[in-house]
């Protein structure tokens, strides 16, 4: 069950919340909090998927919880919903751009909107990520999201792909901002000068005259003759890029004209989001209508974005390819995060598996359970870092932030959880073969 923590003092706030989790409520588990202190112990020991912030209870210090989950982005990671008094604090709040924000609503979008948010999240569950499981989520996820002329919309989405490929150590912190920005400027275009046919002229002429833009879209939305389409975002993510497809169901555009412009024809108050995709992503390109864009990214490997804040004091170590990093059977119990590279793990001389920073640590079953290692991690390849953690140190740290070692514990479950089920698979697998050889 993925775990909501609303903090929130606004009734219609926490109404909506509880209305929004009844429909998912084997899925999702919302816990209200009124007081800064507890929900920053909850944030921090539950280690909730997704976390509201209203902004418009007074009695919360919701800046000092955001700044509590920055402190330690790495454990905190993600998902975070804002919710502002009105359009004006909106726009403030999403001047931070802070990467773990995925929707800033108003109150009143709020309540028109998160039972909506909660339903795509539950549609795309892999996307919720956890911590300590991106081994298992796998390689390769491919799919589309289908979504309607709303800004807030392709914002959402936007910032779910984002994160995800963030926290998942596919991109660094500069793809991050410009795979958001190229995102943005395409989805924008589908929407606008696409489904809604909104062109330059009008455009210009709304924003001159000092319109806001959300309400010129709102307004041609309703228009019977666009009201109906629909954008299609599709994704493609592999070990070593990811590829995106954005379409929508307007008349298309003279793409090459537009590409052709120079940059300084191109410095009005709007127009430029090709031209600056272009140059943040690789193989932009239409097809020949112009209602239908491509592009890819070149995807990080074996290297993480960050670090846990209880490490930031230890230095990384580097190992040369072939190095050993620990032995069988020696007494050591230190903890290793990998932070770059791939280390090979040989048990009795026999190689039975690879580790890379998906991983996150070696050694933590000798540094729970305090005996010998169980196998001997030899480093693969160049760029081989990791941080070395003395257990005495490590347990000084946990001390001082004893969520860590919660979160520790939750980790080693799950993943011996899924190892039982893949082994009840494997094992379920072998009786069906063996019973069709014995017919």
């Amino acid at each position: 069950m993925k775990k909501i923590v609303v903090a929130s003092t606004n009734q219609a706030v926490i109404s909506t919340a509880k209305k929004a989790n009844s429909l998912f409520p084997t899925f999702f588990h919302a816990t209200i909090f009124g007081n800064t202190e507890s929900i920053i112990s909850y944030i921090n020991y539950e280690l909730p998927e997704l976390k509201v912030l209203d902004y418009s209870s007074e009695e919360i210090d919701c800046p000092k919880v955001l700044e509590a989950i920055n402190e330690d982005a790495w454990l905190h990671y993600g998902g975070i919903i804002a919710v502002c008094k009105d359009r004006e604090s909106v726009k403030q709040m999403e001047m931070l751009k802070d990467g773990n924000i995925i929707s800033v609503l108003t109150v009143d979008d709020f309540q028109n909107h998160f039972g909506r948010l909660l339903r795509i999240l539950y549609q795309n569950q892999k996307f919720l990520f956890t911590r300590g499981m991106q081994d298992i989520i796998g390689g390769q996820e491919e799919g589309q999201f289908v979504c309607n002329n709303d800004p807030m919309d392709i914002r959402f989405y936007t910032n779910f792909l984002v994160s995800y490929l963030y926290n998942t150590n596919r991109i660094s912190d500069d793809d991050k901002d410009s795979l958001q920005m190229t995102l943005m400027e395409l989805l924008t275009n589908a929407v606008e000068h696409g489904n809604l046919n909104i062109s330059y002229k009008e455009k210009t002429e709304w924003l001159m005259n000092g319109g806001d833009i959300m309400e010129f879209i709102k307004k041609r939305a309703e228009d019977p003759r666009y009201r109906d389409r629909k954008i299609r975002i599709s994704y493609a993510i592999r070990k070593n890029v990811s590829a995106f497809r954005i379409e929508d169901d307007g008349d298309g555009f003279d793409w090459r004209k537009m590409l052709a412009k120079k940059a300084e024809d191109n410095l009005d108050t709007h127009g430029r989001g090709i031209s600056l995709s272009m140059q943040c992503v690789k193989k932009l390109a239409y097809n020949e209508k112009g209602n239908h864009v491509t592009f890819s990214i070149a995807n990080k490997v074996n290297s993480t974005n960050q670090v846990p804040g209880i490490m930031n004091s230890f230095d990384a170590i580097e190992y040369k390819d072939k190095q050993v990093v620990c032995r069988q059977d020696e007494m050591t119990n230190d903890l290793y995060f990998i932070v770059s590279g791939q280390f090979a793990v040989y048990v009795n001389k026999k190689y039975t598996t690879i580790l890379s920073p998906n991983d996150m640590f070696i050694g933590e079953m000798a540094f729970l359970l305090n005996d010998r290692r169980t196998a001997t991690v030899v480093a693969v390849g160049s760029n081989c870092k990791l941080i070395k953690v003395p257990k005495t140190a490590f347990l000084s740290l946990i001390r001082k932030n004893p969520h860590y070692g919660i979160f520790l514990s939750k980790m080693l479950a799950q993943r011996l959880e899924n190892q039982a089920q893949t082994t009840y698979a494997v094992e379920q697998k072998l009786a069906e073969i063996q019973s069709f050889m014995h017919k």
